[in-house]
Formats: structure tokens, sequence, C-alpha cells
């Protein structure tokens, strides 16, 4: 049984157009995994695969050896906690309702138990939402929204979590709070996927990046191995320079367009 979130020969088109072009891997629990690419290369059509919200051409995505699409759509969404890019909200509730809305997968209903008023609170607390709980949420800013939408998914408490490009619209603190949180969530045994295009960010915050390039795995294993300036050139067509800050935390810039 191969353990972890994986996806074997997986394929997939969309208007017509090869979006994942039979791409394989293996995710582990208690490592974060960043997935870098450039625009259109597939980066978030693979989340959405990996969560189950769509379903591949050809291949298969497994759980621990187990088939994900065979498991009924409340079971992933214990297991899988999935922060879309774009996420839409579409009442204009309260702050601690929305994020209620992440322990539905657990409870079925609407009525909050212990065990998840527990996880409602501590999500809050974990993403900086306590302060505006009974604002409603169309009346926050863009950063804050998106704190409140990675705390519904940290309510559910998932195995897995896969963020897609959750530091856009965030003030620097918040991205380095929200990259600490995540981090730590790996570390106590849960697995998390995350799409970014800050290549600094990246290379301090991942165990092991993933690079695709037009639908294709370019290069995926620890960081150390695949972050560096020929790759990262391959995928972006860009020269990059890497480096140290004076705190010896590492520095990538691009610095020109290649021909």
């Amino acid at each position: 049984m191969v353990e972890g979130l994986s996806f074997e020969a997986l394929s997939l088109m969309l208007r017509g157009r090869v979006i994942l072009d039979d791409v394989s891997g293996t995710f582990r629990r208690g490592r974060v995994t960043v997935i870098l690419g450039a625009n259109g290369a597939g980066k978030s059509s693979l989340l959405s695969c990996l969560s189950g919200l769509r379903e591949p051409h050809s291949g298969s995505v497994a759980l621990d050896g187990q088939p994900l699409l065979s498991l009924d759509r409340k079971m992933r969404g214990r297991l899988i906690g999935l922060l879309p890019q774009r996420p839409d909200i579409h009442w204009n509730v309260d702050v601690k309702t929305l994020i209620g809305l992440g322990r539905l997968p657990h409870s079925g209903r609407w009525a909050m138990s212990a065990d998840d008023e527990r996880a409602v609170t501590q999500a809050m607390e974990q993403t900086d939402c306590t302060g505006f709980a009974d604002r409603k949420v169309l009346r926050l800013s863009g950063g804050e929204q998106g704190r409140v939408l990675l705390a519904r998914v940290l309510a559910g408490e998932p195995k897995w979590l896969l963020a897609d490009e959750p530091l856009a619209s965030l003030d620097p603190a918040h991205q380095f709070d929200v990259l600490d949180r995540l981090k730590n969530y790996a570390a106590a045994g849960n697995g998390v996927i995350v799409v970014l295009h800050d290549l600094t960010q990246a290379a301090r915050f991942a165990d092991d990046i993933m690079i695709i390039k037009e639908g294709r795995i370019l290069a995926a294993g620890p960081r150390e191995q695949v972050m560096t300036a020929d790759i990262l050139a391959r995928a972006y067509g860009v020269e990059v320079q890497i480096g140290t800050s004076a705190s010896g935390e590492p520095l990538i810039v691009p610095v020109r367009r290649l021909a």
C-alpha cells in the first residue's frame, strides 16, 4: 500500500486543451509540499483532482492506497480540506457562522456540538479572526476574508490541507502567520500541499517542491534539490539569483526574462 496522497497517470482536459498530461506523484504526511509553476501550468487543476472536486479524464488519485473517488463526499470532506484560489462567499453571514460551515462534514447539521465550538474557536485564534467574529463577512477586506476562509478549512480539522495561493491579499505580517500555521499543521502529522507564486516564500517554507510546466511535472523532491537556478529558469523562462538574507534565510530574485 502506498501511504500518503498519491496520483498516477493523471490526465485532464478542459475545453479541448490538455491541462494535466499523464502525471504521477505522492505527497507525504508531516511535510509541506509547495507546487510551483507559471500561470496556466496546471497547478490549480491538480489540486482540484487531488481533492476529488474534479474527476480526471484518465488516471487515479488514492489516499493511503484507497481510490479517492470510492469514498463518499462526506468522508472526503473530513479527510481533505481545500482552500480554492477564488472561493465564493454566497451568504453574508457573520464570520463565526461561516467558519462553522467547515464542521459540516463532521456533524452534517447546523447545531454546533462542543467539539465543533472548540474547533471553530481554535481556527479563529490561529488565523487572527477572533476580533471580528461577529461582523458580516462581506464587510471585511479581501485579506480578512482570506483569513476567514482559511479558518473555515482549519475548523474541519482535515488530515490533508490543500491551499491554492493562500497568501493572496494578505499583508506581509499575516503571510508569515499563515505560513507558520500551515507549517505547524504539517508538523502535527497532517499533509499540507500549497500552491504559491512567491519563490522566496516557497524556499523558506517548503519541505518539498513540485514544479509543473505545461501540464507535466518538471521536477519534484526536497526543496534543496529542486530550487535551483537552472530548474527555475526552465520552469519560468527567467534568470534568477539565489542568495541569503542577513539572517540566513533564502532569497530568490528574478532578474531578467530569458529569450
